[in-house]
């Protein structure tokens, strides 16, 4: 059965950090599904590139499916937009409580995780600067940081070492290096 993925867009998202795992995942056979957390299924990037999702997160949340990743791109305001979401907010927190991975990079660990208290007694990477933001979690300076089902990184130059470090989690740590050798990472 193939591992599922959500990655969650919202207007003003880093587009690197949000593509390169999205191809990254699939190259691996992952089953990936995007999700724009706005009332149409276009976002668009920080640097205006439009993306199409597959789905709006209601209809995300209406397949009440038990997905093996979550994962939240950074960049701002789109990092700022998830927080703003309590649908998506319920949705991480139980799937951090289901001790299914919950991965964000740059500014989402800081603005969106943190909020929620799934950083809470964690180590953790993001955006410089903006580990001041988080309190009860442990900063490190490492481009990737697993703690248990929580996967952070630092942003769109850590995006294909984050997505391969996914691939490694689901699909085990060979599959992360074939792809890891197929892109030239």
């Amino acid at each position: 059965m193939a591992k599922k993925a959500l990655v969650f867009l919202a207007n003003g998202f880093e587009e690197v950090e949000a593509v390169t795992p999205i191809d990254y995942l699939r190259r691996s056979g992952v089953e990936v599904t995007t999700v724009s957390i706005g009332n149409e299924r276009t976002a668009t990037g920080s640097h205006n590139i439009p993306v199409i999702a597959d789905t709006l997160l209601s209809g995300a949340v209406a397949g009440n499916m038990a997905y093996d990743a979550l994962l939240l791109p950074g960049g701002m305001p789109g990092a700022s937009n998830l927080a703003a979401s309590a649908a998506l907010g319920a949705l991480l927190k139980a799937q951090a409580a289901s001790g299914r991975i919950v991965a964000a990079i740059c500014a989402a660990p800081a603005v969106v995780l943190a909020p929620l208290g799934i950083l809470e007694g964690k180590r953790f990477t993001c955006y410089p600067g903006m580990e001041d933001k988080v309190k009860g979690a442990q900063w490190s300076d490492e481009r990737v940081v697993i703690d248990g089902n929580i996967v952070t990184s630092r942003g769109a130059g850590t995006a294909a070492a984050w997505a391969v470090a996914l691939i490694g989690l689901l699909q085990g740590p060979k599959e992360g290096e074939t792809i890891a050798r197929s892109v030239l990472l």
